[in-house]
Protein backbone atom coordinates (compact mmCIF):
# COMPACT_ATOMS: atom_id res chain seq x y z
CA UNK A 1 0.00 0.00 0.00
CA UNK A 2 2.77 2.38 0.86
CA UNK A 3 4.60 1.66 -2.35
CA UNK A 4 1.29 2.43 -4.45
CA UNK A 5 1.08 5.88 -2.65
CA UNK A 6 4.42 6.64 -3.12
CA UNK A 7 4.17 5.84 -6.90
CA UNK A 8 1.42 7.92 -7.00
CA UNK A 9 2.59 11.05 -5.44
CA UNK A 10 5.93 11.25 -6.80
CA UNK A 11 4.53 11.81 -10.37
CA UNK A 12 2.65 14.13 -8.98
CA UNK A 13 5.18 15.76 -7.16
CA UNK A 14 7.43 16.36 -9.97
CA UNK A 15 4.86 17.73 -11.85
CA UNK A 16 4.41 20.21 -9.38
CA UNK A 17 7.92 21.33 -10.31
CA UNK A 18 7.64 23.05 -12.74
CA UNK A 19 9.34 26.73 -13.95
CA UNK A 20 7.12 29.51 -12.87
CA UNK A 21 7.35 31.30 -16.33
CA UNK A 22 5.02 28.26 -17.93
CA UNK A 23 2.11 29.65 -18.55
CA UNK A 24 -1.13 27.50 -18.51
CA UNK A 25 -2.98 26.30 -21.77
CA UNK A 26 -4.99 23.46 -23.31
CA UNK A 27 -1.61 21.40 -23.37
CA UNK A 28 -0.46 21.81 -20.57
CA UNK A 29 -3.54 21.90 -18.49
CA UNK A 30 -3.14 18.80 -16.07
CA UNK A 31 0.32 19.81 -15.35
CA UNK A 32 -1.05 23.39 -14.73
CA UNK A 33 -3.12 22.79 -12.23
CA UNK A 34 -0.88 20.83 -10.22
CA UNK A 35 1.73 23.51 -10.11
CA UNK A 36 -0.82 26.06 -8.78
CA UNK A 37 -1.85 23.46 -6.06
CA UNK A 38 1.70 22.99 -5.16
CA UNK A 39 1.94 26.91 -5.38
CA UNK A 40 -1.08 27.15 -3.09
CA UNK A 41 0.00 24.50 -0.35
CA UNK A 42 3.35 26.16 -0.21
CA UNK A 43 1.92 29.65 0.21
CA UNK A 44 -0.10 27.99 3.40
CA UNK A 45 2.93 26.28 4.40
CA UNK A 46 5.00 28.96 4.31
CA UNK A 47 1.91 31.67 5.43
CA UNK A 48 3.73 30.99 9.87
CA UNK A 49 7.10 31.03 8.39
CA UNK A 50 7.88 34.69 6.34
CA UNK A 51 6.66 36.64 9.30
CA UNK A 52 9.31 35.18 11.55
CA UNK A 53 11.87 35.35 8.94
CA UNK A 54 10.60 39.15 8.18
CA UNK A 55 11.64 39.62 11.81
CA UNK A 56 14.33 37.48 12.39
CA UNK A 57 16.11 38.97 8.88
CA UNK A 58 15.31 42.76 10.05
CA UNK A 59 16.65 41.98 13.62
CA UNK A 60 20.39 40.67 12.13
CA UNK A 61 20.17 43.40 9.39
CA UNK A 62 19.20 47.06 11.07
CA UNK A 63 21.86 48.92 13.25
CA UNK A 64 20.58 48.66 16.96
CA UNK A 65 18.74 52.19 17.87
CA UNK A 66 20.64 53.31 20.71
CA UNK A 67 19.37 57.17 20.55
CA UNK A 68 16.14 56.18 23.36
CA UNK A 69 19.65 56.10 25.64
CA UNK A 70 21.59 59.18 24.63
CA UNK A 71 20.02 61.21 27.68
CA UNK A 72 21.51 57.89 30.29
CA UNK A 73 24.98 58.05 28.05
CA UNK A 74 25.17 61.59 28.50
CA UNK A 75 24.56 61.61 32.62
CA UNK A 76 27.41 58.78 32.52
CA UNK A 77 29.88 60.58 30.59
CA UNK A 78 29.24 63.88 32.62
CA UNK A 79 29.93 62.08 35.89
CA UNK A 80 32.94 60.46 34.36
CA UNK A 81 34.27 63.74 33.36
CA UNK A 82 34.02 64.95 37.22
CA UNK A 83 37.36 62.21 37.56
CA UNK A 84 39.16 64.15 34.93
CA UNK A 85 40.93 66.88 36.63
CA UNK A 86 41.83 64.37 39.86
CA UNK A 87 43.23 62.02 37.22
CA UNK A 88 45.68 64.93 35.48
CA UNK A 89 46.29 66.23 39.18
CA UNK A 90 47.32 62.65 40.39
CA UNK A 91 48.97 61.81 37.09
CA UNK A 92 51.46 65.70 37.15
CA UNK A 93 51.89 64.84 41.05
CA UNK A 94 53.50 61.55 39.48
CA UNK A 95 55.20 63.59 37.02
CA UNK A 96 56.60 66.31 39.94
CA UNK A 97 57.53 63.84 42.53
CA UNK A 98 59.41 61.72 39.96
CA UNK A 99 62.56 63.77 40.36
CA UNK A 100 65.60 62.98 37.90
CA UNK A 101 63.90 59.25 38.17
CA UNK A 102 63.82 58.81 33.67
CA UNK A 103 61.90 55.08 34.82
CA UNK A 104 59.27 57.88 36.89
CA UNK A 105 59.10 60.21 34.42
CA UNK A 106 58.34 58.24 31.66
CA UNK A 107 56.02 56.01 34.05
CA UNK A 108 54.06 59.79 34.32
CA UNK A 109 54.15 60.35 30.56
CA UNK A 110 52.66 57.14 29.72
CA UNK A 111 49.92 57.41 32.61
CA UNK A 112 49.30 61.05 31.27
CA UNK A 113 48.84 60.02 27.25
CA UNK A 114 46.41 57.17 28.36
CA UNK A 115 44.63 59.72 30.15
CA UNK A 116 44.28 61.81 27.58
CA UNK A 117 43.36 58.91 24.85
CA UNK A 118 40.81 57.71 28.01
CA UNK A 119 39.08 61.31 27.91
CA UNK A 120 38.76 61.08 24.36
CA UNK A 121 37.50 57.73 23.83
CA UNK A 122 34.84 58.39 26.98
CA UNK A 123 33.57 61.71 25.29
CA UNK A 124 33.22 60.16 21.68
CA UNK A 125 31.93 56.21 22.98
CA UNK A 126 28.29 57.12 21.36
CA UNK A 127 29.85 57.44 18.08
CA UNK A 128 32.19 54.78 18.04
CA UNK A 129 29.50 52.09 19.41
CA UNK A 130 27.19 53.64 16.69
CA UNK A 131 29.91 53.49 14.12
CA UNK A 132 30.42 49.85 15.36
CA UNK A 133 26.78 48.53 15.34
CA UNK A 134 26.51 50.26 11.33
CA UNK A 135 29.97 48.28 10.56
CA UNK A 136 28.62 45.11 11.81
CA UNK A 137 25.11 45.49 10.40
CA UNK A 138 26.73 46.31 6.68
CA UNK A 139 27.90 43.42 6.89
CA UNK A 140 25.90 40.89 8.01
CA UNK A 141 23.53 42.46 5.49
CA UNK A 142 25.61 42.02 2.71
CA UNK A 143 26.74 38.03 3.99
CA UNK A 144 22.87 37.27 4.37
CA UNK A 145 22.08 38.64 0.71
CA UNK A 146 24.61 36.03 -0.63
CA UNK A 147 22.21 33.49 0.54
CA UNK A 148 19.45 32.10 -1.96
CA UNK A 149 16.46 34.08 -1.17
CA UNK A 150 13.83 30.74 -0.59
CA UNK A 151 17.04 29.23 1.54
CA UNK A 152 15.19 29.58 4.63
CA UNK A 153 11.55 28.60 2.78
CA UNK A 154 9.60 25.46 2.51
CA UNK A 155 9.98 24.32 -0.94
CA UNK A 156 9.15 21.46 -3.19
CA UNK A 157 12.28 19.90 -4.56
CA UNK A 158 11.82 16.08 -4.32
CA UNK A 159 9.87 13.82 -2.82
CA UNK A 160 12.52 13.20 0.28
CA UNK A 161 12.53 16.60 0.93
CA UNK A 162 8.44 16.97 0.62
CA UNK A 163 7.90 14.48 3.48
CA UNK A 164 10.21 15.62 5.93
CA UNK A 165 9.19 19.04 5.79
CA UNK A 166 5.76 18.02 6.12
CA UNK A 167 7.05 16.00 9.56
CA UNK A 168 9.35 19.36 10.36
CA UNK A 169 7.50 22.21 10.13
CA UNK A 170 6.63 22.60 13.45
CA UNK A 171 10.21 21.74 15.17
CA UNK A 172 11.64 24.13 12.25
CA UNK A 173 8.72 26.84 13.35
CA UNK A 174 10.30 26.39 16.85
CA UNK A 175 13.92 27.00 15.88
CA UNK A 176 13.04 29.85 13.97
CA UNK A 177 11.10 31.51 16.98
CA UNK A 178 13.91 30.45 19.94
CA UNK A 179 16.45 32.74 17.19
CA UNK A 180 13.99 35.24 17.15
CA UNK A 181 13.90 35.60 20.88
CA UNK A 182 17.37 35.43 20.78
CA UNK A 183 18.04 38.59 18.33
CA UNK A 184 15.12 40.29 20.55
CA UNK A 185 17.20 40.31 23.68
CA UNK A 186 20.36 41.21 22.07
CA UNK A 187 18.97 43.71 20.79
CA UNK A 188 17.87 44.76 24.39
CA UNK A 189 21.45 44.70 25.26
CA UNK A 190 23.28 46.39 23.03
CA UNK A 191 20.59 49.17 22.48
CA UNK A 192 21.82 50.16 26.04
CA UNK A 193 25.16 48.37 25.77
CA UNK A 194 26.47 52.15 25.14
CA UNK A 195 25.99 53.00 28.70
CA UNK A 196 28.01 50.91 29.50
CA UNK A 197 30.66 50.83 26.69
CA UNK A 198 31.67 54.37 28.00
CA UNK A 199 32.29 52.81 31.29
CA UNK A 200 34.05 49.97 30.15
CA UNK A 201 36.44 52.62 28.69
CA UNK A 202 36.59 54.44 31.51
CA UNK A 203 37.31 51.08 33.96
CA UNK A 204 40.23 50.12 31.27
CA UNK A 205 42.32 53.17 31.89
CA UNK A 206 41.91 52.77 35.78
CA UNK A 207 44.76 50.35 37.22
CA UNK A 208 42.40 48.43 39.94
CA UNK A 209 39.40 48.47 37.27
CA UNK A 210 40.94 47.42 34.71
CA UNK A 211 39.72 43.51 34.52
CA UNK A 212 36.32 44.88 34.73
CA UNK A 213 36.83 47.38 31.73
CA UNK A 214 38.14 44.57 29.87
CA UNK A 215 34.94 42.19 31.09
CA UNK A 216 32.37 45.05 29.70
CA UNK A 217 33.86 45.74 26.48
CA UNK A 218 34.39 42.08 25.49
CA UNK A 219 31.03 41.01 26.21
CA UNK A 220 29.26 43.94 24.53
CA UNK A 221 31.44 43.03 21.22
CA UNK A 222 30.81 39.17 21.83
CA UNK A 223 27.07 40.64 21.97
CA UNK A 224 27.27 42.78 19.11
CA UNK A 225 29.15 40.79 16.62
CA UNK A 226 26.74 38.46 17.32
CA UNK A 227 24.72 38.54 14.05
CA UNK A 228 27.92 38.79 11.96
CA UNK A 229 28.76 35.12 13.00
CA UNK A 230 24.86 34.03 12.91
CA UNK A 231 25.25 35.06 9.05
CA UNK A 232 28.38 33.09 8.42
CA UNK A 233 26.74 30.35 9.72
CA UNK A 234 23.53 30.61 7.32
CA UNK A 235 25.75 31.43 4.42
CA UNK A 236 27.62 28.20 5.14
CA UNK A 237 24.41 26.26 5.56
CA UNK A 238 22.96 27.21 2.14
CA UNK A 239 26.18 26.10 0.69
CA UNK A 240 25.74 22.74 2.07
CA UNK A 241 22.23 22.85 -0.58
CA UNK A 242 24.99 22.50 -3.32
CA UNK A 243 26.37 18.56 -1.56
CA UNK A 244 24.30 15.84 -3.17
CA UNK A 245 24.29 14.42 0.40
CA UNK A 246 22.17 17.22 1.64
CA UNK A 247 20.20 18.18 -1.55
CA UNK A 248 17.21 15.77 -0.20
CA UNK A 249 17.35 16.93 3.41
CA UNK A 250 16.73 20.89 3.07
CA UNK A 251 14.78 21.00 6.02
CA UNK A 252 16.71 18.97 8.17
CA UNK A 253 20.03 21.96 7.47
CA UNK A 254 17.88 24.91 7.98
CA UNK A 255 16.53 23.76 11.40
CA UNK A 256 20.38 22.68 12.02
CA UNK A 257 21.86 26.37 11.10
CA UNK A 258 19.15 28.28 13.64
CA UNK A 259 20.27 25.26 16.05
CA UNK A 260 23.97 25.94 15.98
CA UNK A 261 23.19 29.72 16.02
CA UNK A 262 21.35 29.15 19.14
CA UNK A 263 23.55 27.36 21.22
CA UNK A 264 26.46 29.19 19.66
CA UNK A 265 24.58 32.57 21.35
CA UNK A 266 23.93 30.01 24.62
CA UNK A 267 28.04 29.05 24.70
CA UNK A 268 28.92 32.67 24.43
CA UNK A 269 27.28 33.89 27.10
CA UNK A 270 28.49 31.45 28.95
CA UNK A 271 32.02 31.44 28.07
CA UNK A 272 31.18 35.42 29.06
CA UNK A 273 30.16 34.75 32.49
CA UNK A 274 32.93 32.08 32.63
CA UNK A 275 35.82 34.29 31.90
CA UNK A 276 33.98 37.50 34.05
CA UNK A 277 34.27 35.00 37.02
CA UNK A 278 38.06 34.12 36.34
CA UNK A 279 39.27 37.77 35.33
CA UNK A 280 37.12 39.39 38.62
CA UNK A 281 38.21 37.17 41.26
CA UNK A 282 36.92 38.36 45.25
CA UNK A 283 40.57 39.56 45.84
CA UNK A 284 40.40 42.14 43.31
CA UNK A 285 37.27 43.34 44.62
CA UNK A 286 38.83 43.63 47.86
CA UNK A 287 41.39 45.50 46.59
CA UNK A 288 39.91 47.79 44.57
CA UNK A 289 36.86 48.70 47.77
CA UNK A 290 40.85 49.04 49.85
CA UNK A 291 42.05 51.59 47.09
CA UNK A 292 38.70 53.48 47.51
CA UNK A 293 38.85 53.93 51.32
Amino acid sequence: MKKTTLLIITPIITAGIVSAEESCGITNLGSCLIRKFFEFLLTILNAPVKPLLDMTYNLLTQPVNISIFSGIWGIIVYILSMFYGILLMYVGFKFVISGHSYTQREKAKTGLASTLIMIVLVQASYYLYTLINEIVSSVTTVILNMIQQDFFLITIDNTTNVGLEFFLLIPYLITILITLILLVLRYMIVSFGVIFFALGIFFYFIGPLKNYGKLILNTIFIVISLTFFYSIIFLASSKLLDLTAFQNTKILVMIGAFSIVNFGTIILTLFAIFKSVRTTPITQIISVATAVA
